[in-house]
């Protein structure tokens, strides 16, 4: 843990402290405007994927004032016979539930000219014989007003009319309820003083009245609707809970406020002012939930108009003419409105830009039937604190361990988690929750630790690259660059193999090149085995004239390093062939290289004089690779590695070439050419090498005839192994001067 401290501390501290802020912000202050355009994105967005699928609401039809109807009865506003003969229709001939009027009445209609035949019977026709009394006749056919009054009496009828803050005209229907109602608690409801409502004998005739009003939020979008506004000391419905009310048969709509209980003290609960619901005293009675301004969020059901899905659209002609089935309209809740653009009653919807209102009433009807809608719920606070606190918390503490892709990932799960869950809620709970604060903060954490990560992380990286990107792997690299704090250049003593290689016969060589070809010659030879040193994750330590100097195991620790090392080793020899072929081909002298592997105990890190250092090994195991890499040329074999390297590699098959005492070491060791990988040999190749140990073994036991019969045998099948002549020569010379009891079988070198 101290270590991640030392490590993560300070990132870990800017993400919990940006947590702290966020989560204070979300709790004591309003959303700032960034946060609250992009709940209101998201809100968008789950109404919309809401209103994708929409089944027809069989409960409510809208009768549309449409394209057709203007053309079969005239440009509107109709005269009021015509409104009269449509509420007939709809109320005696289809018998709907109700039928609410997305249209206002507000003055008297004249169109019928009873009015002026009235006044040419005072002045021009006054003397007319029974002008007068022809008139009076008359007037039940000419007064528009008269006539759908008649139509409207005694009928589930509701007339619209809108509030405003200018003049009064035309009368108000009574009042849901009044201040009075109320018994000294406050409301909070939008406050209007002005209205344009239906003339006196239209609304006294109807059952009720309800206000069209809605509330358009600043970006001209229609969201949510007041189901109840203030004109004076009286509370009004809203067209849709009129219209909802007179088809349940219901008498009242009523406030209900939670219980004193759930308030602190008396001026609490008096200056808390927000309904618990609305009831309308059906039976059962019928709750409504409401949120601030006694609004409602408009639940839309489809994308809109005729062919959006979410009701019924018949033509207003079309009921005029009863050319609609009873049946779809009987027993419905009916409101009757324009989907006409040029009528000026189209709105902006979350889904359309031109959303017929009439049919945002016609959603709200819907869920005050369902008695379910869309809301914000009073905990949302609190779950919008917990939903900061986890993603702050999680995002802080992953992110700084992880790497740049599963940071990615990781973030996107966490923001994909988010909006899931958030349009889950809504769905299937009807709850809206606010997600921006929890979004923003989550990006803005990612963007924090990629910040970090390049700033800091990433300049550690390449200061590791700089130290050692010269001589270790990219891969290699990469890993010390995650965890710089690891790896350094400091001496420590580890377990490696070290590899040499040499090009044989190099002065003569660069006697036979020109000095641009020789170059070429030497950087082709080099660049290849570098390339496959690197490539089998090995740290290139340096170049000695033509020699390669390499080991593994430092400074990433790597289990395997002596099983790389023999991979590598018997790479670079193909890789060698490969050029020597091509350089053959240039008329380039032939390359031949031997390689001396060896695994121990060495000192590595860096190492030199203050004037130059360098990330080397050091240690008895480097030398003898070195040495191993002088003597392959005496025993004709490409690799030679030693006993270490062949205890620590166990997966190939070698061959063993004999116990050397080399310059500088007084101890004998083994010595093995590496050939391949177990499961890479072939019987042949097993016959052949238990073959050559068994003559080994033998002319160490100085059976001379028996180890020379089967190395002749071995060398009749590969007679260009120089290891079986060194062999039958050593044979001859032993058996001319035997060595005697004491003999221990071991070669001795006394040059490099």
């Amino acid at each position: 843990m101290r270590k991640l401290l030392a490590k993560h501390g300070a990132r870990w501290a800017v993400g919990l402290a940006l947590t702290l802020i966020v989560s204070a912000h979300a709790l004591f202050f309003p959303p700032n405007r960034i946060v609250e355009r992009l709940d209101i994105f998201i809100g968008d967005l789950r109404v919309n994927s809401n209103a994708q699928h929409p089944q027809i609401d069989p409960r409510v039809v809208i009768v549309d004032i449409d394209e057709k109807s203007l053309i079969e009865v005239g440009r509107f506003p109709w005269s009021r016979n015509v409104q009269a003969d449509l509420v007939r229709e709809l109320t005696q001939h289809y018998q709907v539930r109700a039928a609410g009027f997305d249209i206002d009445f507000p003055e008297p209609d004249t169109t019928s000219g009873y009015l002026t035949l009235e006044a040419l019977a005072q002045t021009d026709f006054k003397g007319v014989p029974d002008f007068g009394e022809k008139l009076k006749l008359l007037k039940p056919k000419l007064d528009y007003d008269e006539l759908m009054a008649e139509a409207l009496k005694d009928q589930p009828v509701v007339l619209g009319y809108s509030l405003s803050l200018k003049q009064k005209k035309g009368v108000l229907p009574p009042p849901a309820f009044r201040q009075s109602d109320l018994g000294g608690l406050e409301l909070h409801a939008l406050a209007y003083t002005g209205y344009e409502a239906n003339i006196a004998k239209l609304q006294g005739a109807a059952r009720s009245g309800g206000f069209f009003n809605t509330e358009i939020d600043s970006d001209g979008v229609l969201r949510s609707s007041p189901l109840i506004a203030k004109v004076g000391d009286g509370y009004y419905e809203s067209l849709a809970l009129a219209t909802t009310r007179v088809a349940l048969g219901a008498t009242a709509t009523m406030p209900l406020f939670l219980p004193p209980s759930a308030f602190a003290n008396d001026k609490a609960r008096r200056e808390y002012g927000v309904l618990d619901k609305l009831v309308l005293n059906t039976q059962p009675v019928r709750r409504i939930p409401v949120e601030d301004g006694l609004k409602v969020r408009i639940d839309y059901r489809g994308r809109g108009g005729v062919d959006g899905g979410g009701f019924k659209y018949v033509s207003a002609t079309d009921v005029l003419h009863e050319r609609v089935p009873v049946e779809e309209l009987a027993r419905r809740i009916v409101l009757v409105g324009t989907s006409v653009p040029g009528l000026n009653d189209l709105r902006a919807a979350p889904m359309n830009s031109e959303f017929p209102g009439v049919e945002a009433h016609a959603n709200m009807v819907a869920s005050i039937l369902d008695g379910h809608f869309k809301q914000v719920i009073p905990d949302s606070d609190s779950f919008n604190l917990v939903q900061i606190v986890f993603v702050g918390l999680a995002l802080t503490f992953a992110l700084s361990l992880l790497r740049p892709v599963s940071s990615i990932i990781s973030t996107m799960v966490v923001l994909t988690g988010l909006l899931w869950l958030n349009f889950w809620f809504y769905q299937s709970a009807g709850w809206i929750l606010p997600v921006a604060a929890a979004l923003l903060l989550a990006v803005t954490l990612f963007v924090i630790n990629i910040a970090w990560g390049y700033l800091f992380e990433y300049r550690k990286g390449r200061a590791m690259t700089n130290l050692f990107g010269e001589y270790v792997a990219p891969e290699l690299v990469e890993v010390m660059s995650s965890d710089p704090e690891h790896y350094n250049m400091e001496g420590e003593v580890r377990e490696l193999t070290i590899l040499f290689c040499d090009v044989r016969g190099f002065t003569t060589i660069s006697e036979g090149l020109e000095p641009n070809a020789l170059r070429e010659y030497i950087n082709l030879y080099l660049t290849a085995m570098s390339e496959d040193i690197r490539g089998n994750r090995g740290t290139l330590d340096k170049y000695i004239g033509d020699a390669v100097m390499a080991f593994w195991g430092a400074p990433v620790t790597l289990p395997n390093h002596a099983g790389l090392g023999v991979t590598t080793a018997l790479l670079m020899h193909k890789s060698a062939e490969k050029l020597n072929a091509d350089f053959t081909a240039r008329g380039w002298p032939p390359l031949k290289i031997g390689i001396g592997l060896n695994t121990g105990e060495v000192r590595v890190g860096d190492m030199g004089s203050k004037i130059r250092r360098a990330y080397t090994v050091m240690g008895d195991a480097v030398n003898l690779a070195s040495r191993l890499e002088g003597i392959t040329k005496e025993y004709g074999v490409g690799v030679v590695v030693g006993e270490g390297t062949k205890a620590a590699a166990p997966d190939f098959a070698y061959r063993e070439l004999d116990r050397v005492r080399v310059k500088g070491k007084n101890e004998p060791v083994a010595i093995f050419e590496p050939v391949k990988l177990q499961s890479e040999l072939s019987e042949d190749e097993r016959r052949v090498l238990s073959r050559w140990h068994a003559a080994l073994k033998s002319f160490r036991a100085q059976k001379w005839d028996e180890a020379e019969l089967t190395i002749l045998s071995l060398q009749k099948a590969d007679p260009e192994r120089k290891l079986y002549k060194r062999y039958l020569d050593s044979i001859a010379d032993l058996r001319a001067d035997p060595p005697g009891a004491e003999w221990d079988g071991v070669t001795t070198f006394k040059t490099k």
